[in-house]
C-alpha cells in the first residue's frame, strides 16, 4: 500500500517536469523572436498603417500626390499643413464634427437607458417569454440597415424631420438597442442575484437595486456598450447620407466624401487629413477604456 500510495504523487511530479521541459523552448530568444515578436510586429503594422497613411497623405504637397514616380509614396519630402489648414479654416469641419458628436452622444444616451431598462427586465424579472424576446431582440440586430433605410426615410419625411440631426438620433437607437441589450444581458447575469434578494428583503424596489446595486456593478458593461454605440453612429454613413442633404447638417463621414469629391477629382489631402482628425475622437476613447471594453465583452461572451 505504500509503494502505491507514493507512485502517484511522483508520477504527477514527472508529468508536470515533462511539462515545463515541453513549454521550455518557448522561452529562449530564438523562439520569442518566431512565435511571439515577429507576428506581434506583422500585427502592430498591419493596425497602424491606415493611420500612418492617412497622417502621410494630408502633409504631402499636392506635386507628391499627383507624381509617384519621382517621389517615395510613402514618405514625405517637404511636408505641408496646407491640408488641415484647409479643412479647419476654409469649410465647415468644426460645424460638422459638433454634429457628428451631438447625434453620436444623444443617440446613444437614448440606446443606454433603453438598453439597461430591457436586459434588466429580461434577465431579473423572468416573466414569462423572456427568452423568446432576448432572442428577438438580438436577432433585430442581425438585420442589414441597407433593408431599413426606405421605410425609415418615409417614415423620418412624414414627421417633418428630414434634413435635420434630430432624424439620426432617433433613427441610430433601432441599430444599438438590440446589440446594447445583449451585452449587457450577458454582463447583469454575472451579477449574483442573491445581492437583489437581500436588497429586496431589507424593503428596496427594483427601480433602487438597479440604480444603486446593478448599475455601480456593471460599470464595465455599461462602458463596453457605451464605446459600441458611439463608435456605430460616430462611422455610420447610409443613414446619414440619406437623412441629411444641406452641407451645415451633415456629419463627418458624409461631408468629407461629398465636399472634398468634385466628380473624379478627388483632394486627397483635405480628404485623409479630415479622416484622420475625425478618428482621433474614437483613437482617445479607446485608449481609456479599452480594459474595461475587453472584460465586459468576456463577461457577455461567457454567457
Amino acid at each position: 500500500m505504500t509503494d502505491h500510495a507514493a507512485h502517484p504523487p511522483a508520477a504527477t511530479a514527472q508529468s508536470s517536469t515533462d511539462n515545463s521541459e515541453g513549454m521550455s523552448y518557448l522561452e529562449t530568444l530564438p523562439s520569442k523572436i518566431v512565435t511571439l515578436y515577429i507576428p506581434l510586429f506583422i500585427m502592430v503594422v498591419i493596425l497602424l498603417f491606415p493611420f500612418y497613411w492617412m497622417a502621410l497623405t494630408s502633409i504631402k504637397p499636392d506635386e507628391q500626390l499627383i507624381d509617384m514616380e519621382t517621389y517615395n509614396p510613402f514618405w514625405v519630402v517637404k511636408p505641408t499643413l496646407k491640408h488641415i489648414q484647409k479643412l479647419l479654416f476654409e469649410t465647415q469641419y468644426p460645424r460638422w464634427l459638433w454634429n457628428t458628436m451631438y447625434v453620436a452622444a444623444a443617440a446613444t444616451f437614448i440606446s443606454i437607458v433603453a438598453s439597461v431598462l430591457a436586459a434588466y427586465a429580461i434577465v431579473r424579472l423572468r416573466f414569462k417569454g423572456a427568452n423568446v424576446v432576448s432572442a428577438s431582440i438580438f436577432l433585430a440586430y442581425l438585420i442589414p440597415p441597407s433593408i431599413l433605410f426606405i421605410p425609415l426615410a418615409s417614415v423620418i419625411h412624414s414627421y417633418g424631420l428630414f434634413d435635420s440631426p434630430l432624424s439620426l438620433i432617433l433613427v441610430y437607437p433601432t441599430l444599438l438597442i438590440p446589440f446594447s441589450t445583449w451585452l449587457l444581458m450577458g454582463y447583469f447575469k454575472t451579477i449574483p442575484y442573491e445581492l437583489e434578494e437581500c436588497a429586496l428583503i431589507d424593503g428596496a424596489s427594483r427601480w433602487q437595486i438597479l440604480t444603486k446595486i446593478v448599475l455601480p456593478l456593471a460599470v464595465p458593461g455599461l462602458i463596453s456598450a457605451f464605446i459600441f454605440s458611439f463608435t456605430l453612429c460616430w462611422n455610420e454613413f447610409i443613414y446619414a447620407l440619406t437623412f441629411l442633404s444641406s452641407t451645415q447638417n451633415k456629419t463627418v463621414p458624409v461631408a468629407i466624401v461629398n465636399e472634398f469629391v468634385d466628380g473624379d477629382i478627388y483632394k486627397w489631402g483635405s480628404l485623409m487629413a479630415g479622416a484622420l482628425v475625425g478618428s482621433l475622437p474614437l483613437v482617445v476613447l479607446y485608449a481609456f477604456f479599452v480594459e474595461h471594453y475587453v472584460s465586459a465583452m468576456t463577461g457577455a461572451v461567457k454567457e
